[in-house]
């Protein structure tokens, strides 16, 4: 069982991500592959399918979003995230359990089944927004509250958000929608083996615990040992076991990494429990300092060196430790690149708050 290096383990990991260089796919390619995109944030999406593609275009998101090609809602985690509209409807029945246990912890809604059953009916008229939904079940549902109806309504029943949420800079209220209407197919679970398969080629090597952070769900460890013998298996620096596809190649460690800009909620920094692999142990706190954050990051030679918040023209680059003028001067040509794509037509500027100095 070959030990597998932090290195082989960070360059395989850009690779898989497509962070290695920006890839020629399709957005939709894309999408498919990482399996779902954090979408807790609109913005986050567009700039992590720029990161990842050559010439990518605000446009082919939106425009995936407006065909339901693509689709937002509750998924890995409880959050929000974008996925394929072919996949939503296996995904979501498949990472339910998740959903239903934040139900059951945070809302004491009525029977699941009444609940089903009534939400189906209410939004076959029209789009609702979250609030009215709770409104309407409420007066079919005496005795529990709106908001505890609507949230127990989003978590327990496969809803989607429509455009224009998802869309780049949208800022008003969300609208949701049944899947099955919008997507005209009904819901079905997958094998969980497809689930960690496909996990394996975006994520991969990967070790028990870290599919069940990425996904949320428990008990994965039968699911990978039925797998065991169509996976390659390899231990890391500190002996854990780590699965990967029989055909999947591991990189050089010794490929050159290029500078990388990472929206917040990445799942790149949230696709593994030991994180080792991109994020510095020691620097993980201030990726995720608590409180539900998750701060936009920089790849520096693969690893997380700074995190950064833009406004407008304006990029504020922190970084975690001192950077040679090269690494500087690669870091503020990527930012620039940024700023081209999120803030066209404003005058930008570069601030890294080591010296305070604009660039």
């Amino acid at each position: 069982m070959p030990t597998l290096s932090n290195r082989v383990l960070n360059r395989t990991y850009l690779r898989r991500q497509l962070l290695d260089a920006r890839s020629g796919r399709t957005a939709l390619d894309v999408v498919i592959h990482l399996v779902a995109l954090q979408g807790q944030e609109n913005d986050a999406p567009y700039l992590g399918l720029w990161t990842r593609l050559e010439g990518f275009r605000h446009e082919e998101l939106t425009g995936l979003l407006e065909s339901r090609q693509v689709v937002r809602g509750p998924l890995l985690r409880g959050t929000q995230h974008l996925c394929s509209g072919a996949d939503y409807p296996w995904l979501r029945p498949t990472v339910q359990p998740v959903l239903e246990k934040f139900a059951k912890r945070l809302t004491a809604g009525p029977d699941r089944t009444a609940l089903l059953t009534s939400v189906g009916r209410i939004l076959a008229a029209e789009p609702l927004q979250r609030s009215e939904l709770g409104r309407r079940l409420a007066a079919e549902f005496p005795g529990h509250t709106p908001s505890d109806l609507a949230l127990a309504a989003h978590l327990t029943t496969p809803l989607l958000h429509p455009p224009p949420s998802g869309f780049w800079g949208h800022r008003g209220r969300i609208r949701c929608v049944a899947a099955e209407a919008w997507l005209g197919r009904p819901m079905a679970a997958a094998e969980l083996t497809t689930l960690v398969l496909r996990y394996l080629a975006a994520y991969g090597p990967a070790s028990v615990k870290d599919v069940q952070v990425w996904s949320g769900l428990t008990r994965m460890g039968s699911v990978l040992q039925d797998l065991r013998g169509q996976l390659r298996i390899f231990r890391d620096g500190n002996g854990i076991e780590l699965y990967d596809l029989p055909d999947a190649p591991l990189a050089d460690p010794d490929e050159p990494a290029r500078v990388v800009f990472l929206p917040e909620f990445d799942n790149a920094v949230l696709g593994h429990a030991d994180r080792a692999r991109i994020i510095h142990p020691g620097d993980r706190a201030l990726v995720t300092p608590g409180w539900s954050i998750v701060r936009p990051t920089v790849l520096v030679d693969g690893f997380v060196a700074a995190t950064w918040e833009r406004a407008g023209g304006e990029l504020r680059i922190n970084p975690f430790r001192a950077w040679s003028s090269r690494v500087r001067d690669e870091v503020a040509e990527e930012g620039d690149r940024l700023l081209r794509f999120a803030s066209p037509g404003c005058e930008s500027r570069l601030i890294f708050t080591d010296q305070q100095a604009p660039h």
